[in-house]
């Protein structure tokens, strides 16, 4: 058996690679490790459980909370709710872990698992090795410790969940949103409630679109990962701005009045310039990964804020974050933390905190991101090589030292190994987009010639 956390929970095809003995017998590992490990030491252990809503969650749900009570674990139903919403619930009620179901933005027939520690953190490598250890040794015969009578786990619904998630969310804006005008792109997702309760709370006028899940419809041409609906809705309106959400409303992209799509990056350098206003940006500080747009960091240097790169994944930018005590960081994709007020990515959150700029300013979104300008990238995918002689080849070193020297300051030349696949991503960025494709197909032509 390969190792089953990825890089974000255990994720699979539902019910093919996923499966509810899947689900059970992790949540059944994980509360067994978590108690080993101190965390349910002297007292009655809590869980909080939630899901996004595709129709596989409903067995899932079942068969975690079934893990979770066998093992003496009692159980808070949340429902669907987002995922950073079971981030929040699980350290607001002082719960012993979380859990939550969902694939994010991935198609409808997957679905994944995410634990979160007490705190509402997410695991730590080491306890992932962990339950994935338990889980196998009980696959192979090691028999579980099962307690009886009064010893199993309770479980109830935590109706509760939603307004106590709304009320933190609006309660930590640094001003209301009144007389804007919002369209939201919920994903037909797990924010599909929350986020128009919340924007609307805070006093902006909606329309929603993509917020009618059924369980089959999620992500299904909407929501973070298809901005078309939401653009073509902003200009129809006449809306100051649109936000859209993924599946588990974990990230949060935008779109000005002009129906032109403002990413992670310009979010992430409209929110650095707005909380050092207002002496909420830590060292002046802003985390990211090397995949940002080099004109972010550019932009970023021009404002006097010290931008700090990390690997792609928006858990090596949490963990820079919480080493250093920084307060916001995020990716190009829309995963935005604001470590203040989330432990983990927060799409509403995101959504109202750039909302309330664009209110707090009177200027408009696009004049807001327009704090850096996005310089011509290009991704080209270079499959069947020996990816794990990219930072040893002294070929392709001598090719990127090259490209580097054309391109000079104003562009950048970033060679990635594929997690999951043979194959190496050549990412170039010019001032110029004709510089850009020449340099990276001069680059893919080496890693060929260097790495096939």
């Amino acid at each position: 058996m390969g190792r089953l956390f990825g890089t974000d929970g255990v994720r699979g095809v539902a019910n093919a690679d996923l499966t509810a003995e899947l689900a059970l017998g992790l949540s059944v590992a994980a509360a067994h490790v978590l108690a080993e490990a101190g965390t349910f030491a002297g007292h009655r252990a809590t869980a909080v459980v939630g899901r996004d809503p595709r129709a596989s969650g409903e067995f899932l749900e079942a068969a975690v909370v079934a893990g979770l009570a066998s093992a003496g674990v009692d159980v808070l139903r949340v429902g669907v709710l987002p995922t950073p919403a079971v981030a929040h619930l699980t350290g607001a009620l002082g719960a012993d872990l979380g859990v939550m179901l969902s694939a994010s933005h991935n198609a409808m027939p997957d679905n994944g698992i995410k634990f979160f520690a007490r705190g509402g953190h997410k695991l730590a490598d080491e306890l992932e090795d962990r339950i994935e250890s338990v889980y196998a040794d009980h696959r192979t015969g090691a028999p579980w410790e099962r307690p009886t009578g009064a010893g199993v786990g309770r479980v109830r619904d935590y109706d509760e969940g939603l307004d106590q998630y709304v009320a933190h969310l609006v309660g930590v804006l640094p001003n209301r949103l009144d007389g804007l005008k919002i369209v939201l792109d919920e994903a037909h997702g797990a924010a599909s409630r929350v986020s128009p309760e919340a924007f609307a709370r805070a006093g902006a006028e909606l329309v929603t679109i993509g917020a009618v899940p059924d369980g089959l419809n999620i992500n299904d041409g909407c929501g973070s990962t298809h901005l078309d609906l939401l653009k073509a809705a902003v200009i129809e309106h006449g809306a100051d701005l649109g936000i859209a959400h993924d599946g588990d409303a974990d990230r949060c992209l935008a779109v000005d009045h002009t129906g032109a799509e403002v990413d992670g990056d310009q979010i992430l350098a409209v929110l650095a310039v707005a909380m050092r206003e207002r002496d909420a940006l830590r060292s002046d500080t802003v985390v990211a990964t090397v995949m940002s747009n080099l004109g972010f960091k550019l932009a970023m240097e021009r404002e006097g804020i010290r931008f700090v790169a990390t690997s792609v994944g928006d858990r090596y930018v949490l963990e820079e974050m919480k080493e250093h005590g920084y307060a916001l960081g995020g990716e190009q994709s829309g995963h935005v933390i604001i470590l203040d007020h989330a432990t983990t990515g927060d799409g509403t959150l995101t959504g109202l905190m750039l909302a309330a700029r664009v209110a707090q300013t009177g200027r408009t979104l696009r004049d807001l991101a327009s704090v850096m300008e996005r310089l011509p990238q290009v991704l080209v995918n270079v499959p069947d090589v020996d990816k794990s002689r990219v930072t040893s080849s002294a070929e392709l070193a001598t090719a990127v030292a090259e490209a580097e020297r054309e391109l000079g300051s104003t562009g950048r030349v970033l060679l990635r190994p594929s997690g999951t696949e043979p194959l190496v991503r050549v990412m170039v960025e010019a001032a110029d987009i004709e510089q850009a494709r020449s340099v990276a197909g001069r680059l893919a032509d080496s890693v060929k010639s260097a790495l096939g």
